[in-house]
């Protein structure tokens, strides 16, 4: 597959060059609710998030049952249960259907709901890899459905105006941007038998076949074979802000070093460094889930005429004092020239979407968006994992 600029472009039908627009809420009326189901009810936070924005849970499917029993817990009365996705997508009267899978689900889950004919919202990362990005791309866009994927922050209105106040010039040149994320995040890797049935095969799907393991069921984030582990998982989130503040595409090349630290059995480093190069600027991303220092996430915009700084608090700018007197020495502490808290609700884009199926309208997060944003992480695990710099066309 061609991952130069001009065969992603091509293979996104050019819509990575414009953000969709912020959809004001609205409420629907209790008569005008839609039905959904959820494939992959173990995450639990999206089907109670539907149901308060007035959604219809009807449906629930999960390789592991105890999951399907929870997430009944939280569901109406009635709502059917499912083991295969294909059974859920067959029943009548869904108007969409929540994917919450681990990341090697969400291609072949996404495309049988578009064959089914069924509006989504898909968790992120979108894909296992850049070649699945492409041809989920694909699969979209030969469809009439509504696809939303779930990067919340493309519905937040202060990272909105965040960008309006760089697109005006308040940062200047942009030459560096620092992505990162910290958390405490203790992971010993459960190896002992399984509480409930699970279907093992179903979960393992199209991935490498294998004797069960609980271990990689529990903490399926951990192995390459599922997911693309924290890279893509946190990076996602981070990398679409960096690209859609600086109106970039996906990175020139991506370099990264990375360890396993106190989590034995692990595959994906939980401590990393990735650093991605654009044509204007260079960025890096950092993960450490071994710390609480600086906690959660946070995104620095650096320019010639001021700072930026996003995170789980809001956005502030800092202006920028100008040539230092001596290379060791500030003219003088930058000053705070604007602040603004975040106020603003996940459930923003949740309801985008429900407002989405209504009009036909794009959302706020299409397909190719989340394709772009990912991009530079499968390149920065790409890197790691093969230890050269991976370049955009597919060279070291």
């Amino acid at each position: 597959m061609d991952y130069s600029r001009r065969g992603f472009m091509k293979g996104t039908g050019g819509a990575l060059a414009a953000a969709p627009l912020f959809v004001p809420a609205t409420a629907f009326g209790a008569n005008d609710r839609l039905a959904y189901g959820v494939i992959g009810a173990g995450g639990r936070w999206l089907n109670k998030a539907f149901q308060e924005l007035g959604a219809q849970c009807v449906a629930l499917c999960d390789v592991y049952q105890p999951n399907i029993e929870e997430a009944k817990k939280d569901s109406p009365a009635g709502a059917k249960g499912y083991v295969d996705y294909h059974d859920l997508l067959a029943q009548p009267g869904l108007d969409f259907v929540v994917i919450g899978t681990p990341d090697h689900q969400h291609r072949p889950n996404l495309l049988a709901a578009l064959a089914a004919g069924k509006d989504v919202y898909q968790e992120k990362p979108l894909s296992l890899s850049l070649e699945e990005s492409g041809q989920m791309i694909q699969a979209v866009r030969r469809t009439k459905q509504i696809v939303q994927i779930g990067m919340q922050r493309r519905s937040m209105p202060f990272i909105h105006r965040a960008k309006s106040l760089i697109d005006d010039g308040m940062l200047g040149k942009i030459s560096m941007v620092k992505a990162k994320w910290n958390w405490n995040f203790d992971l010993p890797l459960d190896n002992s038998p399984l509480p409930g049935a699970l279907d093992w095969e179903r979960f393992v799907g199209p991935a490498k076949k294998r004797p069960l393991e609980p271990m990689r069921f529990r903490w399926w984030r951990a192995f390459w074979d599922y997911s693309g582990g924290n890279m893509t998982d946190q990076g996602t989130h981070l990398m679409d802000v960096v690209q859609w503040m600086t109106q970039s595409g996906p990175p020139l090349s991506a370099m990264c070093s990375g360890k396993v630290i106190d989590a034995p059995g692990a595959e994906v480093p939980n401590v990393f460094t990735a650093t991605f190069e654009y044509p204007q600027f260079l960025a890096t991303w950092t993960l450490d889930y071994r710390t609480s220092f600086e906690y959660d996430w946070s995104i620095q915009f650096i320019g010639d005429r001021g700072a930026m700084t996003l995170d789980r608090t809001g956005c502030r700018v800092y202006n920028d004092a100008g040539s230092s007197p001596t290379p060791w020495a500030a003219k003088e502490l930058p000053e705070l020239v604007y602040k603004e808290a975040d106020r603003d609700s996940a459930l923003l884009h949740m309801r985008n979407l429900l407002e989405c199926i209504r009009s036909r309208k794009e959302p706020n997060c299409p397909i190719e968006v989340a394709a772009a944003a990912v991009a530079g992480p499968h390149m920065a695990n790409l890197a790691y994992r093969e230890d050269r710099k991976v370049k955009r066309g597919g060279a070291s």
